[in-house]
């Protein structure tokens, strides 16, 4: 596909979650996953992303199902070893609740961020994140 048409029509978007072990505890590292995030895959998430790229996907929407819904803020480990892996953009997405929480993922090495229901709850503007994400010394458009 990115051959026929460009990387820049190709996204990953990427599902992950920490690896759990048998008790359902974190186990160390990440695993992609299907059904919303209910279905383990058993593939190295920071391995598929590298892969992703490697076979010539243009950017990588990168969702922490860990931290998606909770508001705590995007999981910035996940965030780091996907860029140390990966030359192309991430768009962080999962865990946003507060306008700092997006410049903290910006920093991590995210190149844009996502979110939704701090939105469609009204729990933060547009306009309240952009002036953070600039306030941190980030670009925004």
């Amino acid at each position: 596909m990115a051959d026929r048409f460009g990387a820049q029509v190709l996204v990953l978007s990427a599902d992950v979650r920490r690896r759990r072990n048998d008790g359902g505890m974190a186990s160390g590292g990440f695993e992609v996953t299907t059904h919303g995030g209910r279905r383990g895959t058993g593939i190295d998430a920071i391995e598929w992303c590298a892969r992703a790229a490697s076979l010539g996907a243009g950017e990588i929407l990168l969702n922490s199902m860990d931290a998606d819904g909770t508001t705590a803020g995007f999981d910035i480990e996940l965030i780091e070893l996907v860029r140390e892996a990966v030359t192309i953009p991430v768009i962080a997405s999962g865990g946003a609740g507060t306008a700092d929480h997006f410049a903290e993922a910006l920093d991590a090495g995210a190149d844009a961020v996502l979110a939704a229901s701090v939105f469609h709850f009204g729990i933060l503007t547009i306009a309240e994140v952009k002036a953070a994400i600039a306030a941190a010394g980030h670009l925004v458009r």
